[in-house]
């Protein structure tokens, strides 16, 4: 009688579960399963810190032609605003001398250069030039009035070749991966990398800044991705690497996304040629502000 009563009672608590479709039994079902690349490198600390140092030391001036495509965007507001493409080029010798020049159907749109501490930026549409510090201070409405020349090469970044580290800079790397989708060939592939973490001490404490990231696809041991910080460990910079390719006798990316959050602005450098180690005077860094312009002094 009491077997009964039982199974009635388990009865009536099965069929309110069977009559809503549900089940007491575990289902299996196929979930994508993510390529693994067919080459994996492996590099230790040391040899991944001597690669990036190593490229540095050997490069002393680098010439290049570029597209550039400029656009702000103002990701809380949803809005993305895209400047037409430039052509271009762009000038650097070490240790900080720098120019960036854009033109359109062969017409100067903008002219900038900066021996590492002061800049004049050149707009000749506009009959105007400004000159200042290197470090953005006060911004202006006009946003791509705001790009510095940091925004492609300072002290701690350089967008057109990852830099070395300092004496004084630690570092720590792990082996990470990424799970990409590629929605032409519908399917998920796998990408191994090595995270390069550098920081320096602080000053009078424990504690350790920030300064670079720097991310490695481990199919080839480049670095296709690096992370800048300031002093308040914010992101700076975002820099993007692809599209590897050979020119004449060196390797390259031939796509660079520089990406500056604060200032809510993205350049997007296709390169067509690059040179290195080819002699650079002082005054392909000078920049002549065009006749009638108007000169202004900023922060």
């Amino acid at each position: 009688m009491k077997t009964r009563c039982r199974l009635a009672s388990a009865g009536a608590l099965f069929l309110p579960i069977l009559l809503a479709g549900c089940s007491l039994f575990p289902t299996t079902r196929k979930l994508p399963v993510p390529k693994p690349p067919s080459i994996v490198q492996t590099a230790t600390p040391e040899e991944l810190v001597a690669r990036l140092n190593n490229r540095w030391e050997a490069l002393n001036t680098l010439t290049a032609t570029v597209e550039i495509r400029a656009s702000v965007i103002k990701t809380k507001e949803g809005v993305a605003k895209d400047y037409p493409t430039l052509r271009g080029f762009i000038l650097m010798r070490k240790p900080a001398m720098l120019r960036v020049v854009g033109q359109d159907f062969g017409v100067r749109v903008f002219d900038m250069a900066s021996d590492g501490k002061e800049f004049t930026l050149s707009i000749p549409p506009q009959k105007k030039t400004i000159r200042g510090s290197n470090s953005l201070k006060k911004k202006s409405v006009n946003a791509l009035e705001n790009i510095r020349p940091g925004f492609f090469f300072d002290a701690e970044h350089c967008a057109m070749v990852v830099r070395g580290l300092e004496p004084d800079d630690l570092y720590s790397v792990v082996a990470d991966s990424e799970t990409v989708e590629d929605a032409a060939r519908k399917h998920l592939y796998t990408v191994p990398e090595y995270v390069l973490s550098i920081s320096r001490p602080k000053p009078g404490s424990r504690q350790l800044t920030p300064v670079r990231v720097v991310t490695f696809n481990r199919n080839d041991l480049r670095p296709y991705q690096e992370d800048t910080y300031d002093s308040e460990g914010n992101v700076e910079t975002q820099v993007f690497y692809s599209g590897y390719r050979d020119f004449d006798s060196i390797t390259y990316p031939s796509s660079i996304v520089i990406k500056r959050p604060v200032e809510e602005i993205q350049i997007v450098l296709t390169v067509e040629k690059v040179n290195e180690n080819e002699p650079l005077k002082d005054d392909q860094f000078v920049v002549t502000p065009a006749e009638g312009a108007t000169i202004q002094n900023r922060e």
